[in-house]
């Protein structure tokens, strides 16, 4: 019997974790030319840039020409802007259609970043979770809002385990 088969868990057990990093946000534009940016508030809890929405863009394509989008269970995200943002935009389902009684993953113009909204039909669960982020709060680009104003942004987005602040 083939050992990968029957491992210490049988295949129908087992999940396969992907990891995505967050597209390009604005602080890492900055950061190119140098770190003092970075601790500039201007910076606080970066947004995606165009470039940024495009490689989100390019990802979702690639996610649902090789059928992976089909295998996701549940989608896991820091609760900062730009990594809600990237996995919205990445594991979607379809468009946003009026009318429809599901609540979008993401409002459009959400963060400021001129995107349309983003449905959450056909899609899996989201939900954020606090220690998922890189750092807790360094540099003003690494804080985040309050989950409070997060709420209307992604109202499909579950935020029970990211911390209330």
């Amino acid at each position: 019997m083939d050992a990968a088969a029957t491992g210490p868990y049988p295949l129908h057990r087992r999940k396969t974790l992907h990891l995505v990093r967050h597209a390009q946000g604005i602080h890492n534009v900055a950061r190119e030319k140098n770190n003092d940016p970075l601790k500039s508030y201007d910076f606080f809890d970066a947004q995606v840039t165009p470039l940024g929405w495009q490689q989100v863009s390019n990802l979702h394509r690639h996610v649902q020409a090789c059928g992976l989008s089909k295998k996701i269970d549940l989608v896991i995200t820091s609760p900062l802007l730009r990594a809600m943002q990237t996995a919205v935009g990445v594991f979607s389902g379809e468009g946003c259609t009026d009318g429809i009684g599901a609540p979008p993953l993401m409002v459009a113009n959400a963060g400021n970043s001129d995107h349309p909204a983003i449905s959450s039909l056909n899609c899996p669960p989201f939900i954020a979770v606090e220690l998922c982020r890189e750092r807790l709060g360094v540099n003003p680009c690494d804080k985040r809002r309050s989950i409070s104003e997060y709420r209307p942004l992604f109202p499909a987005i579950d935020f029970s385990l990211a911390k209330c602040r």
